[in-house]
């Protein structure tokens, strides 16, 4: 079985070792480096609808990259083309779902199926739009964040409020809502209509028990913070 490894603390690669007859798929362009032993092909993992709209929903490549260690044992990099921290997830016990562009790399064995969730969720929620990407199989998943990624525990009697632009992957049985984070009175839209007033926008409540991986840095953030600096200028 192949296996994955976290290298370096600051933007770090994936280091995966395949076996002889190991495979693995990846985001496309994620392939840093590899051994002549490998072999690289693009592919429309899970035929020509689910990587349709895998690429429609979900902001990922239509084409990923399938690597196999078809002459012999051997290592790939992979890098993302952000400055982002890294997560490999074990996946099989537990299943989860992904926010935007957050899949790097994963066992052969583990599959991507999109799903849809709520229309509050899906508008609001910050967490792939109306679909996203959900785990099944087992094997090992890469996933990456903007800044540094870190587990947030989430229990029964402790419920997480994430900010929306910072989730990169949750555990599939947590329960999640969109609310604002001005308070716990009045309704959906007075208190959406409270967070764009007051600038602290919309959050998502996630309960139950599991996991919610989050990121240090708001990519959308920062790049309308990049806009603004240069835009002033």
């Amino acid at each position: 079985m192949a296996e994955f490894q976290v290298l370096g603390n600051v933007s770090p690669f994936v280091h995966v070792h395949l076996q002889q007859g190991d495979k693995i798929f990846a985001e496309s362009d994620a392939m840093v480096s590899m051994d002549v032993t490998l072999d690289l092909k693009g592919q429309m993992r899970g035929g020509f609808l689910n990587a349709l709209a895998r690429r429609v929903s979900s902001g990922e490549s239509f084409f990923q990259q399938t690597i196999e260690a078809t002459r012999g044992s051997g290592d790939v990099l992979f890098g993302h083309i952000a400055p982002s921290g890294v997560e490999i997830l074990d996946i099989g016990s537990q299943q989860y779902r992904l926010n935007d562009g957050a899949f790097l790399t994963a066992s052969d064995t583990v599959n991507l199926t999109v799903r849809t969730q709520g229309i509050a969720q899906g508008l609001f929620g910050g967490s792939g739009g109306l679909f996203i990407l959900e785990t099944s199989g087992s094997g090992k998943l890469a996933v990456t964040g903007f800044g540094e990624i870190f587990g947030l525990q989430v229990s029964q009697n402790n419920d997480v409020i994430v900010d929306n632009g910072h989730v990169v992957a949750w555990d599939r049985n947590l329960a999640y809502s969109i609310t604002a984070a001005t308070g716990q009175g009045g309704g959906f839209l007075e208190r959406m209509a409270g967070a764009v007033t007051s600038g602290e926008g919309l959050v998502n409540r996630f309960s139950g028990e599991g996991t919610v991986y989050v990121a240090s840095r708001n990519l959308k953030g920062f790049a309308g913070w990049i806009k603004n600096l240069f835009g002033s200028n």
